[in-house]
């Protein structure tokens, strides 16, 4: 399998830490997910930034449809190339 990076993209960081910490709970990770402040473009607001969990899956095992209902529930989405 290809090398591949998932980015699932949460609303604030209270969801994000929790979809990061149910993402550590549910799969067998080998390293935990990154939590990315992710300001939105031409805002400078604090209140104005989404928040990206961005989880490494090198050997492609992660279903992208689980990470995307577990982002969902959290109202985010899971990033698509």
């Amino acid at each position: 399998m290809s090398d591949v990076r998932h980015v699932l993209v949460l609303p604030d960081r209270d969801a994000a830490e929790e979809v990061a910490a149910e993402l550590e709970a549910r799969l067998d990770l080998s390293e935990e997910p990154e939590l990315v402040r992710d300001a939105l473009a031409g805002e400078d607001d604090a209140e104005d930034a989404q928040w990206l969990v961005v989880l490494e899956d090198p050997d492609g095992l992660h279903d992208p449809a689980l990470l995307d209902s577990l982002a969902a529930a959290h109202e985010g989405w899971l990033e698509r190339d």
